[in-house]
């Protein structure tokens, strides 16, 4: 089969269609400050208006976020795949196969539901277990959708932070956990599985593919987080309107030494995405909550998922799902404590 090279035209329309999902970004809340409080003439101290500005403010921001970075990197993603990205771990060294398994995870992320097929695959290819575990902590903690919202919402000292110490604590898991050798409690049939021939392509996707191959990523992803998304911000929008600072203050305010224990202890057995629970960590902040112990619950959220700790139980016994549980939490109550210390 003979592939077409792009149309001439493509990469324009791309750029094009950048440069006003950019400035729809930067109008985004000037126009939603005019609507409110010039042309509707609403007052601002009313929380019902103000929780109402928040909540269609947040929405459109984040939406436009997660449309145009899925976008963006279902563009990188096109040119990996798993049976690649087996092949750069495979063989790797355990400390270099962790900082670059770790490195593979934000680029190639993988949801909790591809975590037991990645896991198989990469096992079956010869990746050290350490350096798997480094994959699947990376991969859904410091993703695009992550970084760029933590971005957006609180600039790119909190995104840069949250990336360096996640990817330090996907390494440092993971070599550890390595060490532990804990392969006796993977389950014996995930060793036997085959890996199966790779097929070889006729040149890859053409970049009318890839493009298409994007706008299906954005359907796909946006369409299964866009209900946890709105109730993420609907939930936040009561908060920051409504619920008063002095609550959250005692529970988890700067003044409980233990504060980021229970952030982590609650984000263990809750299930969302990055979108979802960035709008409540955004209203939990204006409340006055320390932002060290907000990402903290972030991490535990998405890396620590009950339900995807209920898939990896199909390749992983007890044991090892209790031990990862423990060091991974460990890691992230350290790095919540760290945060606050750095952010103040």
């Amino acid at each position: 089969m003979i592939r077409t090279a792009a149309r001439p035209g493509r990469p324009l329309q791309l750029a094009g269609w950048a440069v006003l999902w950019a400035a729809a970004l930067a109008l985004n809340r000037p126009l939603w400050d005019r609507l409110f409080w010039e042309v509707w003439a609403l007052d601002p101290g009313t929380r019902l208006w103000s929780a109402l500005h928040f909540f269609l403010f947040d929405t459109s921001k984040i939406l436009l976020l997660l449309v145009g970075i899925v976008y963006a990197v279902a563009l990188v993603r096109s040119y990996f795949s798993v049976e690649r990205t087996q092949a750069l771990l495979g063989g790797r060294r355990e400390g270099v196969g962790n900082a670059l398994a770790a490195a593979l995870g934000v680029v190639t992320p993988f949801c909790s539901c591809s975590a037991v097929p990645a896991f198989i695959g990469f096992v079956a290819a010869g990746v050290p277990l350490g350096v798997t575990l480094s994959f699947l902590i990376a991969s859904p903690m410091v993703n695009e959708v992550a970084l760029v919202l933590l971005f957006g919402l609180f600039g790119w000292k909190v995104a840069a932070l949250y990336m360096g110490a996640g990817l330090t604590l996907a390494v440092a898991a993971g070599w550890l956990l390595g060490r532990l050798g804990l392969e006796r409690w993977v389950e014996p049939f995930v060793y036997a599985i085959p890996l199966g021939e790779r097929s070889e392509g006729s040149g890859g996707p053409t970049f009318d593919e890839r493009m298409a191959f994007a706008a299906e990523e954005v359907r796909t992803i946006v369409g299964k987080v866009w209900p946890y998304l709105v109730a993420g911000i609907a939930l936040g929008a009561a908060i920051h309107g409504w619920v008063p600072e002095g609550f959250f203050l005692r529970v988890a305010g700067p003044e409980n030494p233990f504060a980021v224990f229970a952030a982590v202890l609650l984000g263990i057995p809750l299930y969302s995405s990055a979108a979802g629970v960035l709008p409540l960590v955004e209203a939990l902040h204006a409340k006055g909550l320390a932002m060290g112990t907000l990402l903290a619950f972030m991490m535990a959220v998405v890396a620590l998922s009950l339900p995807e700790m209920l898939i990896l139980r199909r390749v992983l016994k007890l044991q090892l799902i209790a031990v990862y549980v423990v060091v991974v939490a460990a890691g992230i109550v350290g790095v919540g404590y760290l945060f606050n210390a750095v952010l103040g």
